[in-house]
């Protein structure tokens, strides 16, 4: 019978379609189970309706079902808890960061449903990602993919992506 952490090992070897970070640095597996031969996957969406999630559970079912020791491989994605940020492992924030992707610190703000959505203030610019400046602007807050925006640094005069924090 295959175990967690050979399970685990497969899933470091897959990256996200659309950064340059594995699935698993990037926080997005949830849960694994295991029944006999049987694996089954929860993976957390980085956004809903992501583009990416038929091409990561085509991915995770390929190279699972390559283990001599399983049979059937399952993909479930869940909303619950929601994704953040902060499930972004060191190693994974600096392949990011490596390619001209800042990400927010740890620590995003939780609320209740009752309450309103926190708002992010900022007492400094965002980090560019290639010559540690603050002397950077938000150009979009649309990015390539839902899960970032676009930014300008004025000292290196490079442009780059962020992680938004959610």
């Amino acid at each position: 019978m295959v175990n967690k952490q050979e399970i685990l090992d497969v899933l470091s070897t897959i990256p996200d379609p659309e950064m340059p970070i594995s699935i698993t640095d990037l926080g997005l597996i949830e849960d694994i189970a295991i029944e006999g031969d049987a694996v089954h996957i929860t993976v957390l969406p980085t956004f809903i309706g992501c583009f990416a999630l038929p091409v990561i559970a085509e991915n995770i079912e390929t190279k699972l079902s390559e283990l001599n020791k399983v049979e059937s491989v399952e993909v479930s994605f869940t909303n619950d808890p929601p994704w953040s940020i902060d499930r972004i492992t060191d190693a994974g924030r600096a392949s990011l960061a490596e390619h001209g992707i800042s990400v927010p610190e740890h620590g995003s703000i939780c609320h209740s449903e009752t309450s309103s959505p926190p708002v992010e203030l900022r007492i400094s610019a965002v980090l560019c990602p290639w010559c540690k400046s603050t002397e950077t602007a938000l150009t979009s807050p649309f990015g390539p993919t839902r899960c970032k925006s676009i930014h300008f640094c004025n000292t290196c005069r490079q442009p780059f992506e962020r992680m938004k924090k959610v």
